[in-house]
């Protein structure tokens, strides 16, 4: 077992999901498209989400990853905040709002579950060990696989 690419991660797929369907709850409402400001700043919220994920994963140490994953967490609150906005300006119906705000929740989660991990990882990371060659586009996994990481961690030790 070696290291997942952040793409492989379901944390930035569901965050690139999200983006996605941001993107479109925007662009079925003329008057929500036509709010530059606000449908700028989801936008970039929501971008912001995915794309922090992946360069905390590439900068290949668990400190500066769990910097970049305190920021993707950060736009997440920052983005629900703004899908409340959009429902009280009218622009997205609660139906729509409830099930996106559902999803930035569930990758707050995540983010927050692999923040802990590596809190806790007496790994640093791959930049910092002498044993682990940086493997092309891979670093570390998603929260509910922690355990194998851990596995391979032992496995690369012994």
């Amino acid at each position: 077992m070696g290291y997942l690419a952040f793409e492989e991660t379901k944390v930035w797929q569901e965050g690139k999901l999200l983006v996605k369907e941001l993107y479109q709850a925007i662009n079925d409402n003329s008057s929500f498209a036509h709010d530059y400001a606000l449908a700028n700043q989801i936008r970039t919220s929501a971008i912001s989400i995915p794309s922090n994920i992946a360069e905390g994963f590439e900068r290949a140490s668990n400190k500066e990853l769990t910097q970049f994953l305190y920021i993707a967490k950060g736009s997440s609150g920052e983005l629900r905040t703004q899908i409340q906005i959009a429902v009280e300006l009218e622009y997205l119906s609660p139906e729509v709002a409830n099930k996106l705000i559902e999803q930035a929740k569930a990758i707050s989660r995540m983010l927050q579950t692999l923040i802990n991990y590596l809190k806790n990882s007496e790994f640093k990371g791959v930049k910092y060990s002498s044993e682990v060659k940086e493997p092309e586009s891979t670093y570390f996994i998603e929260p509910t696989d922690a355990r194998l990481f851990l596995e391979a961690q032992n496995n690369l030790h012994h």
